[in-house]
């Protein structure tokens, strides 16, 4: 590296082995064993586990480089919503710019992507700031998302939610037509361990909301329903719209999406075979 000094310097690395270049650059990816050894040594670093989650971070390296050099732990939340937004958009969930994540942050405030970016390149300049006072910060006069209202009341009415994600896939509009009296029973799957339904043969009854063209409206009855009869699972569906799921962290935010994405497609199949 002194030999061949670049521009700008990075650093990614999975390995103990890579921790000497890690300690001499600013910025650093560090993955698998890599990442307990920077913390042990105190330095900054962006967590990976596969090398096609960085490359959305690279094409806004100026921006995270920014804010990565403003603490000695990486704080910015908004890295991890990059890397699901572009995990789900090579799903094909969040094609187009369709679906919205965001994350809440310790003053009450949360990042939410903003309308109109595709979820398959954001950078760390494509969120809007939502404070609970309802004041809006963003870059560039961005917009926040039309469905933020919908976060806002998530948010409101289960305090421990971390994370709210919002996408659109074929197999989440497929099932949500087949619920009855705004309800979609869930087969008795083992998955559904995943959101800590230990039961046998258990009931799981899934809330569908109508999709209105006003987006507050869902709001309103979304928190007029579970302000009576809070669901099972932290998980809703909007009829021929898309699902939506809240969790104490955005690891666990994405691991419900995936889980009942997982459902719906076994959901579909199982129709399909009768």
């Amino acid at each position: 590296m002194e030999k061949y000094p670049p521009d700008e310097k990075i650093s990614i690395g999975d390995s103990v082995i890579d921790l000497n270049m890690s300690l001499q650059v600013p910025m650093v990816f560090a993955g698998d064993r890599l990442d307990c050894v920077s913390e042990e040594r105190s330095k900054p670093y962006i967590p990976w586990n596969k090398f096609i989650e960085i490359r959305p971070l690279l094409i806004t390296k100026a921006e995270v480089s920014f804010t990565f050099m403003q603490s000695t732990t990486l704080v910015d939340s908004r890295i991890e919503l990059i890397k699901a937004a572009s995990r789900f958009y090579q799903q094909g969930w969040m094609v187009g710019t369709a679906g919205n994540i965001s994350t809440r942050l310790s003053d009450g405030s949360f990042w939410i992507t903003a309308s109109g970016c595709s979820k398959g390149e954001l950078t760390i300049t494509d969120f809007v700031r939502i404070y609970p006072d309802g004041r809006v910060e963003s870059s560039a006069n961005l917009k926040p998302s039309a469905e933020t209202s919908i976060h806002q009341c998530i948010y409101t009415l289960f305090p421990e939610a971390q994370a709210c994600y919002h996408i659109h896939s074929v197999e989440a509009n497929l099932v949500s037509g087949l619920a009855e009296a705004g309800k979609l029973p869930l087969p008795s799957l083992e998955m559904l361990k995943g959101f800590g339904i230990w039961e046998e043969n258990p009931c799981c009854l899934m809330p569908v909301f109508h999709n209105y063209l006003q987006v507050n409206r869902i709001a309103d009855e979304i928190k007029s329903r579970f302000s009576q009869n809070p669901p099972k699972i932290p998980a809703l569906l909007i009829r021929n719209h898309g699902v939506t799921v809240w969790a104490e962290s955005t690891e666990k935010a994405r691991n419900y999406i995936e889980i009942l994405e997982y459902i719906f497609r076994y959901m579909v199949g199982a129709r399909q075979m009768q």
